[in-house]
């Protein structure tokens, strides 16, 4: 009997809406200057302006005045594409100057600029797994899809050690012949959880067992440290991890992702990553924002320290109000709700009535069971704006019966962890 394909994946779509996990995308536009206020349009086509409170671009610099000049002298200077891929009339100056740039920014000798994050991670960690011979990758039971996918791509044995677990992490590792290639992959900010890696210990076990380390820092760059190399560069550790993997499209308002390392590593993902040499690159315009971008940051700090201080406050507000969240030492509040269906219900109730925008995170974003809402308070946000953000969190636990529900369920994910 013949399947009847549209029924089919008709019935897959009615399967994750019955599940409370289908994603309905939320139709915005920015309003330059004036982040984090958008303009939301809804299906009936009305529009109205909401405050995003779910956003990465944690600084605000896809509205800085600087970063927005160097992307329109870009296209003044060279149009709008890049005319091919990197290896086929696709290089251009600005790709030589923002390598440069973020190979500067963490110390490294070489650095390597992709389309995306995602396609950084699992390009850079699948090659790396098939050009080491016998290679073992240890690899975080949180890291993002996209570094899963790079570590299966490689097809190398692995091993999944518990979340920041350096116990579990070393018991795998002493079960390897210490002459076996290994990669040890994690995160330096894990951004549904809000907390950080435990980078030194596993820097101390990489080179106790012969292991090179490859560490995501998306969420991290920009943000942290001096000059906005991340966590590494806050902890003045960046000599200690081998790879460096960031994002222009977080901290740095841009698009796009690059590694840094040794340029023999670098040169050699260069040369066989099959995600870097067969997709067309970036625009002179996202080249020359992320390279103002970080430049820019490398310098002021400002941006940072407000930041920062947004979200000690927040915290501070919300912890107060008796608000259940992981209250981890990063920019980013996970608020727990525990249930799909309920999660969609509060976003559905933030912006309906109070517009403001939060997208609900569920699986498989995250486990099943600890669904929640990602919040984050960025620099460019203001006193009034995270107090009424609280105010309305506060009032929805109180007097909604949604929340009402959800704050066993809370409580059971907050024990589990």
């Amino acid at each position: 009997m013949s399947i009847n394909y549209i029924q089919h994946f008709s019935e897959c779509i009615d399967g994750i809406k019955a599940e409370g996990r289908y994603r309905y995308f939320a139709q915005l536009e920015r309003i330059v200057g004036d982040f984090p206020n958008a303009i939301y349009t809804n299906p009936s086509g009305e529009r109205k302006q909401v405050k995003i409170w779910c956003g990465n671009d944690y600084l605000g610099m896809g509205q800085n005045p600087v970063v927005i000049k160097a992307a329109h002298e870009a296209i003044d200077r060279c149009g709008t594409g890049a005319g091919g891929t990197r290896n086929i009339s696709g290089t251009m100056t600005y790709h030589v100057d923002l390598e440069e740039s973020v190979a500067d920014l963490h110390h490294k000798d070489a650095g390597l600029v992709f389309s995306s994050g995602y396609v950084a991670n699992e390009g850079t960690l699948s090659t790396l797994g098939k050009l080491l011979p016998d290679c073992v990758i240890f690899s975080d039971e949180l890291n993002h899809a996209s570094m899963v996918h790079g570590i299966r791509m490689s097809k190398c044995e692995k091993y999944i050690f518990r979340h920041n677990d350096v116990e579990h992490l070393e018991y795998l590792l002493k079960s390897v012949d210490i002459s076996r290639p290994k990669i040890i992959a994690f995160e330096s900010v894990y951004s549904m959880e809000g907390d950080i890696g435990p980078i030194s210990i596993i820097a101390d076990l990489a080179e106790k067992y012969n292991a090179i380390t490859y560490l995501d820092e998306v969420h991290a760059v920009g943000i942290y440290g001096s000059r906005g190399g991340g966590i590494t560069d806050e902890l003045g550790i960046m000599d200690r991890i081998d790879i460096i993997e960031g994002t222009f499209g977080k901290g740095y308002g841009s698009m796009g992702g690059f590694i840094t390392g040794n340029r023999y590593i670098i040169d050699a993902i260069r040369s066989f990553a099959s995600g870097f040499i067969f997709t067309t690159s970036l625009p002179p315009a996202t080249l020359a924002a992320s390279l103002a971008s970080v430049e820019y940051l490398k310098s002021s700090s400002k941006e940072r320290k407000k930041l920062h201080s947004n979200v000690r406050f927040f915290k501070k507000i919300i912890r107060k109000a008796g608000l259940k969240f992981y209250d981890g030492d990063t920019h980013i509040v996970p608020l727990i709700v525990g249930e799909p269906i309920c999660c969609r219900e509060i976003t559905n109730i933030l912006l309906n009535e109070y517009n403001i925008y939060v997208q609900p995170i569920n699986y498989p974003t995250v486990p099943r069971g600890t669904e929640r809402l990602r919040l984050t308070a960025s620099s460019v946000h203001t006193t009034e704006d995270i107090q009424a953000m609280a105010d309305t969190l506060e009032h929805l636990w109180i007097h909604n019966h949604v929340f009402n529900n959800i704050k066993t369920s809370q409580d059971d994910v907050l024990l589990s962890v």
